[in-house]
This record gives structure tokens, C-alpha cells and sequence, in this order.
């Protein structure tokens, strides 16, 4: 296979992981391969030079890395302190941008990092009368430069971050921080979207009434509307709660192994799960994972479209650690255009531009061309939320520039980071993830346990990691962390992922609870997805198994474009085309259109959702879904063989 993108050696040797394997001194480490062994072999060793390369602040003793390797007890760095928010300002020069936010009604604003730190130190300060270490602050938020200052000043405190995207309703919301128990919520009286201003005044009212802990609201005005808040109690403006605080900001230590976030499994069986994360643990991956994986520096730009709801937020926000400007991005990625979206790269000049499959797809659609805007400051383009295609690899190189790095990478809200990421010192194959993470012990299984390479398989962690959960909340037995994660082979993490992995890099083949199992036969989802995403009428599709007298047979949903209606002659088409490109066993039993597939509020696929439904099986918490009205199509399915 010919690589789609190589390096150039001045891109290789001017990398932040040639810059790493340099102050390694070892001569064993050499090049990407023999790093990741490293890091492998010598976890302790390698972590440890992790904080000193990047000079991570901290107090105590980096020994021991950890007491054992097993997923039991959180062991990481116990006698390591520190704070994450004192390490994600200290790097930023004063007078370079921090922070750029960007609405869709073109409106923009920017903080440097000394105004970001003398916000952050008054709003500290205020916060302080409210919440003490350990405390839980919550936000209800778009994605504006306010819910950034807002977690950086509960954790300069040694408090604890929690958030959900202002799309949410009162139960999607109240599920979530009512496990949490905030003491303090920042919010926003309304938000836009698409155009239209949508009011939340009612919804918080019903939020803070069912949500006890709650003692106070923060209101963030960021549309300059002065809506009436007196109906909301014990709430207040965010301009007339503090004012920024010239000076030092007063940090509280805390253990690495501390919670910082609390985040959200999405919920589609039941209230979601709360996964407690760790102060030391997330710093250091995402340090890892943006520096060394993304080639993050204080010099550059990075993007990434996605709520405050969505782990990839925490992760984007992390890059204030480099001194890097963060841009974000509130509003439909749609209004007023495309091209007016795909113009922040020209007027940003973003180096780091985060996105998914499915906008991609939305994106290639249009036919836009990217003639007339100036890609130039582009360097590297992420991709994640589902697996890239192959020929969403092709649409990039073709159509955004051919000199990048396209990374689609893969992990997740569970261990707030990535297990497959780019590498920007190797080539790109279409249709791969370039490497597993350095030290994340990441291999594919069979059914048997034993690990497989050139075959698919499950994805299985072999050892732990320090963004591994501390817990799930009210999980006291850890029952729920065990049935997640260990209930296949106890202390060997398995991710509900299927994938391969060969000479290339990782393929990820769908989800392993929705991978589908044809007379005992496992099928990737994503292997179907690759053919239908070539056929020209085809909008958008979903594939699941639908059991049948004690097997599985595979359905496949479709929505077609410019409102056509599905043809016999169109599913013999469909179902000639995959058979002919995969195997029998691939082609689905059943074609059915559909208006709508279902999608998390993160831009996921929820094909385990659709199985649940056409199976006969409930979903009890609809919050989780951006799209809820279209599932009742898939209910009455339950019965049909």
C-alpha cells in the first residue's frame, strides 16, 4: 500500500517527538517504533521524563510511578501534588492570545493570556466564598471562553469541573448534575444556534429546583441581551459577580490522583454513568497526546469543533498548557455557510484543525471549493467521533491541501483521551489510525483472549494508564466500573471497540456491543458504511443486527438524498454492491429507508440505540440523543422477521 502523505525530513526533525527522543539519550529509541516499545517496557521511565521534558509543575516525589500495573487502585504518582489550572497558564507569554471565541453570528473575541489570568484570579477569588477542594462546579454552557474560565477558576481551587452543552433539556441536564451535585452552576440565560435564539430562563428554573445542591446560578450574558434573571434564584450576572484581579493567582495543590472532571457515558440504556477523573492523569495525557502526537506548540493554532458536552472540549482546552491560541467555536458549522466556517482557517490561521467524519461528509456534499480561501497556515487535520473512510482520506488530500497530516483518532470519553492517534513523523495510509498512543499497552484479541495482529479483533488494554477512571460516581462496590470495562477478563480493560491492526496502523471497524454476528460470523460495521458511502443517492445509513430464531441478520437503514423514494432495482443495487466488494455474509438481509438515522449530541452514530429499539429493548434516557423524534420509525421493527 502507498502511503497517501509522507513527512519531510524538515517536518520530522523540527517535531516535538524527534525534540523528546533527542533528550532521551537513549539509543535504543530512535524513531516512533522503538519509542512506543520504549514507553512500554519502562512505563515508570518514560512518564516520569514525560513531566520533566514538558516541566510539569509539581511538589513532592515522582516515586514510585505507580505501585502496580493492574486497573484495582488508582496508584499514579501518589506522592506527587499539584494543580491544573497553575499548569495550564504558566506557559503563556501575557501578551499572546489565549483564547479566541468565535460565535456564528460572525461575532468575535479573544483574551490574551494576561487577561485570561487576571479573570481567572478575580473569578478564583469570588468562587472561593462557595467552593472548597473537592467541591463540584457545574456548567450549562455553549462553548465560549467563559466555561473555560469557569473550570480553570474552580480547579485553581482544587474544586472539581462537570459541564453539559446548552442543547440538553431539564432531564438530559438534571440526570447528569443531579448525580454530580454542583454548589455553584454557570450558565447562560439563552443561546443561538442555527440562527435562532433559543431561551433556557424556564429550564434553569426547573434545573436549580430539582438540582438541590445547588447554591448558586452565574449567569453569562455572552449575547448582550439583559434578559430578566429574577425568576431564578440565588442567581446573578457574570459581570456583577466579580472583576478581573491583577496579580498572583492563589493555586491550591492537590494528589495527582484528585478528581478534575466529572464527565458522562451517554445514557442511551439508562441515567448516564459519571466518570470521575483524575488531576495528574489528565494532564499528563493530554500533555502526551497534544504534544508529542498533535505537535502542539506555543507558536500555533488549534481547533476543534465540539461542544462543551463532549470530551474532546476537555481535551481542546488542555492546549492552553503550550501557550498555544485555542480557538472555539459556538454555533452551526452550517449558518450562515460552510464556507463561511471553513474561512476561520484563513482568518485564524489555524496549524490544527479538529473535525468529524460526518462533517466531512456534510462538507464534501456541498461541493465547496476551497479555491478562493487560504489554507496555507494548515498543517495537521484531526478527525474523530467515528473512523474516516477511504475516500474521506482522499476528499481531504484532494480537496483541502495535499501537504498535511490527516489523523483520525480514537478513544474516548472513558479515559479522556485516545488510544489511537496521529504521528506526525510517519506516513498516512488511507484508511488507517497511524499509531497506538505511546504507553497505552494496546492490542486486538480474538475470542479466545489471545492477541492477533493482520486480523480483527477487540480492542483490549493491557495494563493501566494514568487518565484510567478514579471511579464512576455512587459506584461504591465498583460493580458498574467492573461490568464497563472488566467483565470479559477481569483486569484486562476492553474497550467495546473491534479493529485491526497490521504493518499500516489500526483500522477501528465499529463498536464491539454493536458489532454485528452473522452465523457466528463478527462483521464491522464500518466495512458496510465503506460501501454505501460511495453510492451517490445514499444520505446517510445505519447497519444493525436484528435477531431472527437465534441468529442475527443484517438490517440496513438508508436515508436517500433530494427526497427519492427506494427502488427494488436500488437495494438489488446496494446489496449487489456490497456482496461483490466484502463477502455473502456482508450483504444485509433487509434495505429499508428511513427519514432520519439517529446521532449522540456529540455527532456519533447510535447504531446500538437502533438495535436496542428493533430488538424490542427500551432506551431509557432520550437526552443522550440529538434526534430523538426519529425513533419511533425503528420501534415498530420489533416484531417484523
Amino acid at each position: 500500500m502507498q502511503p497517501l502523505w509522507s513527512p519531510s525530513k524538515d517536518r520530522i526533525d523540527k517535531s516535538e517527538l524527534t525534540r523528546y527522543i533527542s533528550f532521551l539519550k537513549n539509543k535504543d529509541v530512535f524513531d516512533y517504533d522503538s519509542l512506543y516499545k520504549f514507553s512500554i517496557d519502562h512505563r515508570d521511565e518514560f512518564w516520569k521524563s514525560l513531566i520533566t521534558f514538558y516541566d510539569i509543575k509539581f511538589s513532592g516525589s515522582l516515586d514510585p510511578a505507580y505501585d502496580d500495573l493492574g486497573f484495582d487502585n488508582y496508584s499514579w504518582f501518589k506522592n506527587t501534588q499539584l494543580n491544573f489550572a497553575e499548569n495550564l497558564l504558566r506557559s503563556g507569554v501575557d501578551s499572546n492570545e489565549s483564547l479566541i471565541s468565535r460565535l456564528e453570528n460572525g461575532k468575535r473575541s479573544s483574551l490574551t493570556y494576561g487577561d485570561l489570568k487576571s479573570t481567572v484570579n478575580g473569578l478564583s477569588r469570588k468562587l472561593s466564598s462557595h467552593i472548597s477542594k473537592g467541591d463540584v462546579l457545574a456548567c450549562y454552557m455553549p462553548n465560549i471562553s467563559e466555561t473555560v474560565i469557569s473550570m480553570l477558576g474552580v480547579t485553581s481551587l482544587g474544586g472539581v469541573f462537570t459541564s453539559t452543552s446548552c442543547d440538553f433539556g431539564v432531564e438530559g441536564v438534571t440526570d447528569r448534575f443531579g448525580q454530580s451535585k454542583p454548589k455553584v452552576l454557570v450558565t447562560v440565560a439563552g443561546y443561538e444556534y442555527n440562527g435562532k435564539y433559543f431561551d433556557l430562563r424556564d429550564r434553569i428554573v426547573e434545573i436549580t429546583r430539582k438540582v438541590s445542591s445547588i447554591e448558586k446560578v452565574i449567569i453569562v450574558d455572552y449575547l448582550d441581551k439583559s434578559d430578566d434573571i429574577s425568576m431564578i434564584e440565588s442567581a446573578c450576572y457574570y459581570h456583577d459577580f466579580f472583576k478581573p484581579v491583577e496579580g498572583e493567582i492563589q493555586y491550591t495543590q492537590v494528589p495527582f490522583s484528585s478528581p478534575l472532571y466529572i464527565m458522562y457515558s451517554s445514557g442511551t440504556t439508562g441515567k448516564p454513568k459519571c466518570i470521575v477523573h483524575s488531576v495528574g492523569g489528565t494532564l499528563l495525557q493530554h500533555v502526551k497526546e497534544l504534544g508529542l502526537h498533535t505537535d502542539l506548540t506555543q507558536d500555533k493554532s488549534i481547533f476543534f469543533f465540539t461542544t462543551c458536552g463532549w470530551m474532546m472540549w476537555n481535551w481542546l482546552v488542555s492546549s492552553l498548557y503550550f501557550g498555544s491560541r485555542v480557538i472555539l467555536y459556538e454555533g452551526s458549522p452550517a449558518y450562515p455557510t460552510f464556507k463561511d466556517y471553513m474561512k476561520l482557517i484563513e482568518s485564524e490561521k489555524i496549524n490544527i484543525f479538529g473535525t468529524s467524519p460526518k462533517f466531512l461528509r456534510a462538507l464534501s456534499d456541498t461541493g465547496l471549493s476551497f479555491d478562493d480561501i487560504d489554507l496555507s497556515s494548515l498543517e495537521s487535520v484531526l478527525s474523530t467521533g467515528a473512523p474516516l473512510l477511504d475516500d474521506q482520506y482522499e476528499y481531504v488530500y484532494n480537496s483541502f491541501k495535499s501537504d498535511l497530516l490527516l489523523a483520525s483518532i480514537s478513544g474516548g470519553t472513558d479515559v479522556l483521551g485516545c488510544f489511537f492517534l496521529g504521528c506526525p513523523v510517519k506516513p498516512v495510509y488511507s484508511g488507517r489510525l497511524q499509531v497506538r498512543g505511546l504507553g497505552m499497552e494496546v492490542v486486538s484479541v480474538d475470542d479466545a483472549g489471545e492477541i492477533v495482529n493482520g486480523v480483527e479483533g477487540e480492542l483490549a488494554c493491557l495494563s493501566s494508564f494514568p487518565s484510567r477512571p478514579l471511579c464512576f460516581l455512587n459506584d461504591h462496590d465498583n460493580s458498574r466500573i467492573n461490568e464497563a470495562y472488566f467483565s470479559q477478563v477481569p483486569g484486562v480493560w476492553y474497550h467495546g471497540d473491534y479493529i485491526l491492526i497490521d504493518s499500516y496502523g489500526i483500522q477501528v471497524l465499529g463498536r464491539s456491543d454493536s458489532t454485528l454476528n452473522p452465523g457466528g460470523v463478527r462483521i464491522g460495521t464500518a466495512e458496510i458504511y465503506r460501501q454505501t458511502e460511495v453510492i451517490d443517492y445514499i444520505e446517510d445509513s445505519v447497519c444493525v443486527g436484528k435477531k431472527v430464531d437465534g441468529d442475527v441478520e443484517i438490517w440496513l437503514f438508508i436515508v436517500l438524498k433530494d427526497n427519492l423514494e427506494l427502488g427494488h432495482e436500488q437495494i438489488r443495487e446496494i446489496k449487489k454492491l456490497i456482496k461483490d466488494n466484502t463477502t455473502p455474509r456482508h450483504m444485509p438481509r433487509r434495505v429499508i429507508q428511513t427519514k432520519a438515522i439517529p446521532y449522540t449530541r456529540s455527532g456519533k452514530k447510535m447504531e446500538v440505540a437502533v438495535t436496542k429499539l428493533i430488538n424490542g429493548k427500551d432506551l431509557n434516557n432520550l437526552e443522550a440523543i440529538s434526534n430523538p423524534e426519529c425513533l419511533s420509525f425503528y420501534k415498530k421493527f420489533f416484531d417484523l422477521n
